[in-house]
């Protein structure tokens, strides 16, 4: 991944939902995983707070985005582990169009700064 950074940044508003479901793309997982796979593909920079998570996660759930069960973890606790549902990766998919189109938006507001040009 490159350079750790240290910052934290508070998450978009609508965009833990985005997260959660990009999330589980990779295949079923329970809470702590969600957070720290987030946490882990953006260098740290993106933590989720149980507090947040967990009322998302009921949310997607009542949206029929997501399903969940109850099974073990690897340290034999029990766990609620949550999969994506064919109607969670229509809203995924959906939902990456419209980042798309806000961050082309924002980019064209704010240039990005490129190496060498700042």
């Amino acid at each position: 991944m490159g350079k750790k950074r240290t910052d934290r940044q508070d998450l978009l508003p609508g965009t833990l939902d985005m997260l959660i479901l990009k999330s589980l793309t990779r295949g079923v997982m329970h809470g702590y995983g969600i957070a720290e796979h987030i946490r882990q593909l953006s260098d740290e920079v993106l933590h989720v707070e149980e507090g947040s998570l967990y009322p998302a996660l009921q949310r997607l759930q009542l949206q029929g985005w997501i399903a969940s069960e109850w099974g073990h973890s690897v340290n034999n606790r029990r766990a609620r582990y949550y999969r994506l549902t064919r109607a969670g990766r229509r809203q995924l998919g959906d939902a990456e169009s419209s980042f798309a189109r806000l961050i082309e938006a924002i980019t064209s507001v704010f240039p990005l700064a490129v190496e060498g040009t700042r």
